[in-house]
């Protein structure tokens, strides 16, 4: 198995955290130490919790105003001029009106620009579909060049922010604002194309990252103790992706679940069937937003709505593996 398996921690963490807050201190610490590292903003300083670095560093913190497409621009010119940009801002407006700025400037130039999409997924459920961001994986993983990656607690965030520091080229961070517990241990480390596994099992597979990663875990535990063995990966890195991990749960587990929270389609559960459909075809199931928009209401309620819960993906391996030996 190309993956390595993680300390085991506790499920029942009583702890929450916001894994903004892990990006803006991973920021204002590598800008410390790095004189090229800045900020680009659209009018949302308190919702990317960068006030402390625009107070810290005024003169590499540059705030466009609700104008996505040209901070775009302004982020891959500054990294033209030898910086390295952080354009950060809501998911949904950052990804969905800039499309043809992270086509051309970003994925097209391969510039050395870093796209933090915030509060994504449907972190603002109740604010309603114009505001939930589940199509961003799928639009940002077509872009050639373009790194994709979802950190699931505060110790990957920060480990996915000094990889996006350290490789050249383009990367898109998703990062949520939902309270979240901690699931990997503190000397973890972040590799780009790689799952870490956190549980270990061959009955089935199950396949999350982001805000849903501590869920798979919870529903593996689960399953544990009705007698199925679960192995749980962390698909943080959606592109590139761990192909060998995938196809290795393919050939020697009963099935696999994909869990996301946002579009199965060109998300992590069509990122999978792609793979699966052309190399090795293996029974799954896909958890996720099934190609509708997202209805009015908290975070929670459309968690719960869409069965993106522990019990939720516990059934769905239930189901998955029933009648096969």
């Amino acid at each position: 198995m190309s993956s390595t398996i993680s300390p085991q921690l506790q499920t029942q963490a009583t702890e929450m955290f916001d894994c903004r807050d892990a990006y803006s201190t991973a920021l204002e610490s590598m800008a410390e130490a790095d004189p090229r590292v800045c900020a680009v903003v659209n009018d949302s300083v308190s919702s990317t919790k960068l006030k402390n670095f625009s107070k810290r560093f005024p003169d590499r913190f540059v705030n466009v105003g609700i104008a996505e497409q040209n901070m775009i621009g302004v982020g891959a010119g500054l990294a033209n001029g030898g910086m390295i940009p952080f354009v950060c801002g809501a998911s949904c407006f950052l990804t969905a009106r800039a499309m043809e700025q992270l086509k051309v400037d970003l994925g097209y130039s391969n510039s050395n620009v870093k796209i933090c999409g915030m509060s994504s997924g449907m972190a603002y459920g109740q604010l309603g579909p114009t505001h939930h961001s589940i199509e961003d994986i799928a639009w940002t993983r077509i872009i050639p060049n373009l790194s994709v990656i979802v950190p699931a607690d505060p110790i990957e965030t920060s480990q996915a922010m000094r990889f996006a520091l350290e490789h050249q080229g383009p990367v898109f961070l998703r990062i949520s604002r939902m309270p979240v517990c901690a699931v990997h241990s503190e000397d973890y480390r972040f590799v780009q194309g790689k799952a870490a596994v956190l549980r270990d099992g061959n009955d089935v597979a199950l396949l999350a990252n982001g805000v849903m990663l501590s869920r798979a875990v919870e529903a593996a535990d689960r399953l544990s103790k009705a007698g199925i063995r679960a192995r749980v990966l962390n698909m943080s890195s959606i592109k590139p992706m761990d192909t060998a991990a995938v196809l290795d749960a393919a050939r020697t587990t009963r099935g696999l679940v994909t869990i996301e929270e946002g579009l199965t389609a060109g998300g992590l559960g069509g990122a999978v069937a792609e793979l699966l459909a052309t190399q090795y075809p293996a029974r799954m199931r896909m958890l996720g937003v099934p190609g509708v928009f997202a209805p009015t209401g908290s975070a929670e309620f459309l968690l719960e709505y869409f069965g993106l819960t522990a019990e939720g993906i516990y059934n769905a391996a239930l189901e998955l593996t029933a009648g096969e030996k």
